[in-house]
């Protein structure tokens, strides 16, 4: 058995291939940039206006003739003697012959006359050829998170597709004999099979959608059987219980006979002592206790960090924050503890129901608390280590 610390500097001593793939750029949101993106265009690519109102050919007086109107989108170019203006609207080209806009409410109009209430710098409301980013200037670096904004930024300059770092397949393996299928009735000694939609929908969560599901009942040869299918088929292969050392967990068994690397096998924590963590190939195994608690906890503590680094993502097993504990809590445990609880107005609240089987507390969760294991005492307002669900 390792410590929790142990785990993350194993799992971080892992290299990962990366596939490039190109995809449309409206599902690229959520990926990672695979290569530096230059702008083939000026942007703004003409002189812009930033206001309703007028362009001015400016001279020494106050009044302008009115000689026309440039909205956005208008592309024949009107030139400008001094002293005359057109009308211009947000977003448009301002002329080559103007060299100031001034927006409306600082003039008032008669006729085809127009009259400036003060006096108008050059370049007053003009945003310049380029001065967002030029042509042939770096938009985005490699190893970019691509959001909305960047999204955003990309098509406004014209792409349609880009490169990214391709996500993980994921494959879901739930193991037991007890477990049905929610919907039919149950007999007695079996409960419903929760793991596999709980796994699946956090992954859903994360924005990792090719998700497949397997189950497999007890039985050595079935097991073996249904990882190695799982395994040629995904990136990552998840499983849900027969890890323990019952004579019916057959997953260590069938691991090692599938040639599985074994990173680490039980860590010193609680829940999920009995988390295995693996390699096959460029290939990463976890398999997960089956108690659903336990799961989704190792779930956010290493899987979902994995599946990010391997996606391209800087991602770190230690992303935690400080908060002050809301009430007074004692600690009597030789295993680290990783328990549910609510932040809320910047500080931390401890559950109730931390049983690895409990999902209850944590269908109110939005963090976990991270102990260290020992006997010491927590006083109000104490900071400790969490991480953000």
């Amino acid at each position: 058995m390792i410590a929790v610390h142990e785990a993350f500097s194993i799992l971080n001593g892992v290299n990962f291939r990366f596939n490039e793939i190109e995809i449309p750029l409206a599902n690229a949101c959520r990926y990672v940039l695979a290569e530096t993106v230059l702008s083939p265009i000026n942007m703004p690519p003409f002189r812009q206006s930033n206001m309703d109102g007028f362009a001015l050919s400016l001279h020494e007086k106050l009044e302008y003739e009115i000689v026309g109107e440039v909205k956005a989108g208008d592309s024949n170019p009107i030139h400008l003697q001094p002293g005359q203006a057109v009308k211009i609207f947000t977003g448009a080209a301002v002329p080559d012959s103007a060299q100031a806009v001034i927006q409306i409410e600082k003039v008032s109009t008669d006729c085809n006359q127009l009259i400036l209430q003060e006096t108008v710098l050059q370049e007053t409301n003009v945003r310049p050829l380029g001065s967002q980013i030029r042509q042939n200037d770096i938009a985005l670096e490699k190893g970019t998170f691509l959001n909305p904004a960047s999204i955003g930024l990309l098509a406004g300059l014209g792409f349609t597709s880009v490169k990214v770092y391709q996500k993980p397949t994921v494959g879901i393996v739930v193991t037991g004999n007890e477990l049905v299928q929610p919907g039919k009735p149950l007999k007695h000694g079996q409960v419903y099979e929760s793991n596999a939609i709980m796994l699946q929908t956090a992954l859903l969560d994360a924005h990792f959608n090719d998700v497949k599901l397997y189950q497999v009942d007890d039985d050595f040869e079935n097991t073996k059987s249904t990882l190695k299918n799982a395994i040629q088929e995904n990136d990552v292969i998840l499983i849900s219980g027969g890890i323990s050392v019952g004579d019916y967990d057959f997953v260590g068994k069938a691991l090692e006979s599938l040639n599985v690397e074994t990173l680490f096998y039980k860590v010193n924590q609680k829940p999920g002592k009995p988390l295995l963590a693996g390699k096959s190939g460029d290939k990463m195994i976890f398999a997960l206790p089956g108690n659903p608690a336990a799961s989704l906890t190792c779930f956010y503590i290493y899987v979902l960090p994995t599946l990010q680094k391997m996606s391209g993502i800087t991602a770190s097993y230690e992303t935690t924050i400080q908060k002050k504990i809301a009430h007074d809590y004692s600690v009597n445990n030789t295993r680290d503890q990783f328990l549910k609880a609510i932040v809320s107005n910047d500080e931390v609240k401890i559950l109730l129901h931390q049983d690895s089987s409990m999902l209850d507390s944590f269908a109110l969760a939005n963090a976990l608390v991270y102990l260290p294991h020992g006997n010491y005492e927590l006083k109000q307002n104490d900071k400790v280590a969490v991480y953000l669900l």
